[in-house]
């Protein structure tokens, strides 16, 4: 069993990835456009299957069009390790002091198929 590792998409304040690091340096926490991750621009359906393939919690703001391409692939019969969405309004330390959380508590099992809003 692992913990939850992260995908920030590009709407996430680089930030949270800075401030979760230093906090544990062992947290795996990916941005869109890093090294190793998904380009700038990567559609949401190209995500879903990079984050499935990958192991990685996609993080994300997105809930004009993702909801939508979240459906299409799980009635492809495709699955993701998982979706947080952070609900309208949070502030960057809630989101990193949810994420932290979760990485210290929880196993990245735990979170298979499920779209859960930050803070939960």
């Amino acid at each position: 069993m692992a913990r939850p590792r992260y995908l920030l998409d590009e709407h996430i304040p680089r930030a949270v990835q800075r401030q979760l690091l230093r906090r544990d340096f062992r947290i795996e926490v990916l941005a869109v456009d890093d090294p190793g991750a998904p380009p700038a621009g990567t559609s949401d359906s190209d995500i879903l299957v990079w984050i499935e393939e990958n192991g990685y919690i996609l993080v994300t703001e997105n809930r004009r069009t993702l909801p939508g391409y979240l459906k299409a692939h799980f009635e492809a019969g495709r699955h993701v390790p998982g979706v947080f969405w952070l609900r309208p309004g949070v502030s960057i330390g809630e989101v990193i002091e949810e994420l932290y959380l979760i990485w210290e508590v929880s196993m990245a099992e735990e979170f298979q198929d499920q779209a859960l809003y930050l803070p939960l």
